[in-house]
């Protein structure tokens, strides 16, 4: 009969991200960016303003994307001791930054064809309502990105990444720098008749959401996929298991089943074998 107890040589399979300072701001933002969207559509039916109708749902687009921030929060929180999940739900947060990455390419897609249109069919612009809109929007997306600032440095300095709370952090980014942009584009063009800049502006804008966008999924992607640790780590790996008795590496699988946890499959050929 054994006498070790099972229990010294199990542990929990749970490598979720919790952050649940995160999760709350994100709330806080949710709630800011919904009243902003719902009062600008309305407005913009009940004035008949094309701008503020337009930014208003701009601003549901974010909404979406903070909903998914939040049902990844949730996901991986109420699952992570769910046995169906072999390696925890540490992999649900990633997606749901890989999710709210390609809603950010969208959205610059959107705005450079709307930008390259403009174009080559300038339309006239209401100056006084658009710049209006505009500062409105850099407020509420100012308000929203000091909400989120704290956790988003935090989680980058600490010993974990929230790549879920990066990509509502870079929706908020994206969307300050669009109004920024479009404040200096619109009033260019009222005081020195650049009509030009606006969807110039516009570009430039799209340009740096893609690249924010690029980052998050080149970050996520390849977790995702279970793409194998760097060649560095992997020598490092076989160096430490090597340097012990005569043991040789035969095969060596290390990928990362969360932002900051890896799995491994190793063969080893020795001849001492020892108990795990």
């Amino acid at each position: 009969m054994h006498i070790y107890k099972l229990e010294n040589w199990q542990h929990r399979h749970n490598y979720s991200v919790v952050n649940e300072k995160g999760e709350k701001r994100t709330r806080y933002v949710l709630a800011l960016t919904a009243i902003t969207m719902v009062i600008e559509i309305m407005a913009g039916i009940v004035y008949g303003s094309m701008a503020l109708l337009a930014d208003g749902w701009h601003m549901a687009t974010h909404v979406a994307a903070f909903l998914i921030t939040l049902f990844a929060y949730y996901y991986s929180r109420k699952h992570q001791d769910d046995p169906a999940h072999t390696f925890g739900t540490g992999k649900v947060n990633v997606l749901g930054g890989f999710s709210s990455a390609i809603a950010l390419a969208v959205v610059a897609l959107m705005m450079c064809l709307e930008s390259l249109q403009r174009i080559f069919n300038p339309q006239e612009i209401h100056f006084n309502e658009s710049i209006l809109v505009a500062i409105i929007g850099l407020v509420i997306n100012v308000a929203s990105a000091f909400l989120l600032k704290d956790e988003h440095h935090h989680d980058h300095h600490g010993h974990h990444h929230d790549h879920n709370l990066q990509a509502a952090y870079f929706h908020v980014l994206a969307d300050a720098v669009t109004s920024l942009l479009a404040i200096i584009a619109l009033l260019a063009g009222k005081f020195w008749g650049w009509h030009l800049l606006d969807p110039i502006m516009g570009i430039v804008g799209a340009v740096i959401i893609t690249h924010w966008a690029y980052g998050l999924l080149a970050r996520t992607g390849p977790i995702l996929l279970d793409a194998s640790a760097d060649d560095d780590y992997l020598e490092l790996v076989t160096e430490i298991i090597e340097k012990d008795s005569d043991n040789r590496v035969a095969d060596c699988h290390i990928w990362k089943i969360s932002p900051d946890h890896y799995a491994a499959i190793v063969s080893l050929v020795t001849h001492y074998p020892k108990p795990a």
